[in-house]
Formats: structure tokens, C-alpha cells, sequence
């Protein structure tokens, strides 16, 4: 026992240090010295209950309490040290508000910053590892509202912050939220930072690309993004049309013969998926490909422009070059 708290209680308990109580020495007593170690001790549970109760009203005012996307409000003890995420775009977060070390485990998808691949991965988003999960005895798991674990692991015990984040004020909203947990007090200015990083792109952008009409798929089946979706928004603030009305949804499935009667001027898609556009019925019609205006972005870029997080300034950036280089009017 630690000297200071050893000589409290010793006086508290009225204890020779290193000793036992002085009524436990002895095995007769005379009445009254009974009746008074009774009061004693009597007197002495009281302080000590005084004091648990001092200690948790202490130890409750550090409680955090954030309110997740599905409305749901989640109560932790203190600012999470061991946190699992089943979002790329929440591991990110996490790691853009500098705390990457509190991160123990990530979905399969998170693999930015390159630290990440050296973590446990536990699954997808929508089919995480739960015993896996577990075995790495989170404080929260970070998920999305979409993810079906969340029920099971706080049956387990698990503490849960579901939040997914669609538009632009969802990723500001969401870095906030995520910096109130982790209890970083300048988690507006990283947002601010990122704002201002999708402004400059814009504001590097030549005439010829304003009103260029855009087809950007997020991937096959084909899903695209629409206006309402973080990367409409950010194609709107490039100065480029979205051919996919928001009225659709952030990222609507979409009948292939709806993309044949917009007929985009720029496509905008993945090179996993590209080699796929010239089978579609009547594609080859489309003035995008007949002119060969398509940015095909490799595997690491793709993830770049479809995650909603700390890098959105940097997806501004290569729709920028898109837009210039492949823009009808633009230099050859």
C-alpha cells in the first residue's frame, strides 16, 4: 500500500502501521472498549462510504455521451483507448485527429494510412468476425449505421457508435463526433482544412470545364453517385453536372439504359470496372466513349474518391485533373 493512503487508513482504522487492528490483537475485551470500537467503527464505515460516493461523482464527470446516427445515445466511462472500426472512412478519422494508436482492429477495407495493414482485421463492415471482435477487448467499436453487428456485440457487452456519413456536412458532422469521443479539441480546424483543400481545387479549374456533364459510377451493377451524394457535391463544386439526379439517392442502382439516354460528356469510374462499359447495351453510343472522355482511376486513387472523410480534398483534386484533361475543349 502506497505510504500516504497506508497512514490515512491507519489513522482512519486507528491501525499500528504494518500492524493489525489493535481489537483483532487481543481476544478478550472489557465491555465498554467493545461498545466503543463498535461506535468506531460505526463512525469509520460512514467516512468510507462518504468517500466511494466522492470518488464516483468524481470519476462520472469524466463520462463521455454521444449521440450516434441511429439516434441512439451511448454512454463510456471515459474517452476510448482501445477502439475497433469497421469504416475505412472512420478508421481515417480517427487517424486524421491523431489518434491512430487507440485503434486495435479494422475491417478488411481500411488500409490508409499504411499503418492500418498492421492491424487485426476482423471482417467486413456488413460481415465483421464478432468473436474476433471481442477477443480484442474494444472500449467501442466505430461502425456504420448500415452494419447488422451492432445488436449482437451490445448484447456481448460491447459499447457501439454507429455513424456513416453520405454528404459533406455528414463528414464534418462526423469528424466532430468522432473528436468529442477521442476528446480532441481542434477537430474544426481538420475540418476546415479539408473544405478549404476542395475550394482550392476548384478554384484551379479552367472555364472549358464548367457545365461538363458527368457520369461518375461508384461501382458495378452499375451504382453511381448522384447529386445528393458526397461526391456529387463535390463534382457540383467543381463546376460539373451530375447527370444522376439526387432525387435518386446518394448512390441509386441504376438501370443502364438511363445512363444511355443522359449520355454523359466525362465518365468517371474505376479501372476494375471499366473494361465492362463497352459490353453494356448501347454504351458505345454514349459521347463519352465515343470521344474516349473516361478517367479509369487505379485501385488506390478509386478508394480515395469514394471514402467521405480526411481525404476529400485530395478526391477534389483528381476529379480536378479529370475534369481538365479529359473536359470536351480541353488541350490535347
Amino acid at each position: 500500500m502506497n505510504k500516504t493512503y497506508g497512514g490515512f487508513f491507519c489513522r482512519l482504522w486507528h491501525l499500528p502501521r504494518g500492524g493489525a487492528p489493535r481489537r483483532f490483537a487481543q481476544v478478550k475485551e472489557e465491555p465498554a472498549k467493545r461498545a466503543g470500537d463498535t461506535e468506531q467503527s460505526a463512525w469509520a464505515s460512514r467516512i468510507l462510504v462518504a468517500l466511494a460516493i466522492a470518488f464516483g461523482v468524481a470519476h462520472g464527470a469524466h463520462a463521455l455521451q454521444i449521440v450516434d446516427d441511429r439516434g441512439i445515445t451511448v454512454t463510456l466511462p471515459a474517452s476510448p483507448q482501445r477502439i475497433v472500426s469497421l469504416l475505412p472512412s472512420l478508421a481515417e478519422t480517427v487517424c486524421a485527429l491523431d489518434r491512430c494508436q487507440r485503434l486495435v482492429g479494422v475491417d478488411r477495407y481500411s488500409v490508409y494510412p499504411e499503418s492500418l495493414r498492421k492491424l487485426p482485421q476482423v471482417g467486413g463492415g456488413l460481415d465483421p468476425n464478432i468473436e474476433a471482435i471481442v477477443a480484442l477487448r474494444p472500449d467501442v467499436v466505430l461502425m456504420s449505421r448500415s452494419s447488422r453487428a451492432g445488436v449482437r456485440l451490445e448484447a456481448l457487452g460491447i459499447k457501439v457508435v454507429a455513424l456513416e456519413p453520405k454528404t459533406h456536412a455528414d463528414v464534418q458532422r462526423v469528424m466532430l463526433k468522432v473528436g468529442q469521443l477521442l476528446e480532441v479539441q481542434d477537430a474544426q480546424r481538420i475540418w476546415r482544412a479539408i473544405d478549404a483543400g476542395v475550394s482550392a481545387a476548384a478554384q484551379s479549374l479552367p472555364a472549358h470545364v464548367r457545365g461538363v456533364r458527368v457520369y461518375f459510377e461508384v461501382n458495378q451493377g452499375p451504382y453511381a453517385a448522384s447529386e445528393a451524394s458526397f461526391i456529387g457535391e463535390t463534382l457540383t463544386r467543381l463546376g460539373a453536372r451530375n447527370v444522376v439526379p439526387g432525387a435518386l439517392g446518394p448512390f441509386p442502382k441504376l438501370n443502364p439504359e438511363f445512363v444511355v439516354r443522359a449520355n454523359p460528356d466525362l465518365i468517371m469510374i474505376g479501372q476494375r470496372s471499366v473494361d465492362a462499359l463497352q459490353t453494356r447495351p448501347g454504351w458505345q453510343s454514349i459521347r463519352a466513349l465515343r470521344e474516349k472522355r473516361v478517367c479509369d482511376f487505379p485501385a488506390d486513387q478509386a478508394d480515395v474518391l469514394v471514402r467521405p472523410g480526411p481525404r476529400m480534398a485530395e478526391a477534389a483534386r483528381l476529379m480536378a485533373r479529370c475534369l481538365e484533361s479529359k473536359a470536351p475543349g480541353a488541350k490535347p
